[in-house]
Parts: C-alpha cells; sequence; structure tokens
C-alpha cells in the first residue's frame, strides 16, 4: 500500500504538446471543439467519451462516462435509457456539465448547459443505425434498476429475439436521445509548469463572450 500511495504522490506529467492561439480565436466555440475533436478522434481510442455529471432532486451529484453521436451549434447530443438514473436527474433538474478529457493531445474541453429530449423521429433515425444486438439490448435492460446477482440476460436476449425474429427492431418509448444546449464551454489546453491554457466561452445576450482563465 505505501509503495502505492508514493507513487500516486510522485507520478508527473508536464505538458508540452500544443497551444491555443489566443490571437486568433473563433467567435463560435464549436468551430474550435470541431477542430479539437478532429484531432482527438486522430490519436485518442475512445475520443468521442465524455463525463456526463448530473444532480438529483435531493441536491446529490453523480457522473457517468457516455459516448457523443452528434454534434452542432445548437449542442451536443447523447443516447440513453429515459428510465435511467441519468435521466430521472434531468427530468427534475437539467442543468448538467459534460467534460471531455484527451490525455494523448493533453486537452480537456468542459461544458455546461441545459438537456432536453430530443425529437421522437430523431431518435428513430439514430436507432435504426445501431447494431441488432444494440437495439435488443435496449429492450431488455431496466437502466439503473437493481437486479439479481445472477440475473440471466442471455435467456433475455433470446426472448426478445424470437419476438423480433425476421422484423426490423422498433426503438422502445423508454430509449431516446438529449441534446444539451451549451451556456459555456471551456477549453483547457496543457502547459508547461501547470501554466495551463483555459479559455471560456459564455453565452450573453445570444452572443458568445471570450474570456481567458488562470491556470
Amino acid at each position: 500500500m505505501s509503495d502505492l500511495k508514493s507513487k500516486i504522490k510522485n507520478l508527473r506529467e508536464d505538458f508540452n504538446i500544443y497551444k491555443i492561439d489566443l490571437q486568433n480565436l473563433p467567435t463560435h466555440p464549436i468551430s474550435l471543439f470541431h477542430n479539437w475533436m478532429d484531432l482527438a478522434i486522430e490519436k485518442e481510442k475512445e475520443a468521442i467519451a465524455f463525463v456526463l455529471s448530473t444532480v438529483s432532486k435531493d441536491t446529490i451529484p453523480s457522473s457517468r462516462v457516455l459516448l457523443l453521436r452528434d454534434f452542432d451549434e445548437d449542442g451536443f447530443t447523447f443516447f440513453t435509457n429515459y428510465k435511467s438514473a441519468k435521466s430521472k436527474n434531468i427530468d427534475s433538474n437539467n442543468k448538467v456539465a459534460l467534460n471531455f478529457f484527451w490525455p494523448h493531445s493533453q486537452r480537456q474541453i468542459r461544458i455546461l448547459g441545459d438537456a432536453a429530449k430530443i425529437h421522437e423521429k430523431e431518435s428513430d433515425q439514430y436507432f435504426s443505425t445501431r447494431p441488432r444486438e444494440s437495439q435488443l439490448g435496449a429492450w431488455i435492460s431496466e437502466q439503473s434498476k437493481t437486479i439479481d446477482l445472477h440475473f440471466d440476460f442471455t435467456a433475455e436476449m433470446q426472448k426478445i429475439s424470437s419476438q423480433f425474429e425476421g422484423k426490423t427492431v422498433e426503438r422502445p418509448k423508454h430509449w431516446g436521445g438529449y441534446k444539451v444546449n451549451p451556456l459555456s464551454i471551456e477549453f483547457w489546453q496543457g502547459q508547461p509548469s501547470r501554466l495551463h491554457q483555459r479559455v471560456k466561452y459564455s453565452i450573453c445576450e445570444n452572443k458568445w463572450k471570450i474570456e481567458r482563465l488562470a491556470p
């Protein structure tokens, strides 16, 4: 245990790969997000993974890793079970936080925004592109519900497979997408001596305000 604690205390990495061009920042943060995501996909195995943080009606925060499935100037889209813990949190408090971290680029993006369900047709469209096994899994998993340690998902998959044999798997109504409309987006670029670059875009009177933050 003491060896592990020593390793944790003494792990060090200097950051010196990229810099943010502070003199040529785009007026809209999605332009910069696009550039960073494009590079991340080349370097990171799970570039579209992000941490979603929500707060329950009892003000208890929770975080989990999800996958980004779309983005545009209006926001960031992910899909989930509408009966899940995260969805219940969003129902009571739709203020959420997203965090992308790309260690190979020494970059991080922090997003604060409002989450809302997307149109059913959009969810249908995305659901139709999923692998059939994932479509079937959406029907049998009551996400976040407590189940028996020995619950047999194989048997349930066989049942639902038989039900949809020779048919298109329709999207269950309890599964769909959310879009997070950003209120602020912070771009973090690691720099030597921990003097990291931080640029924050905040929406103000329907326009994006750009600020630099201290490390």
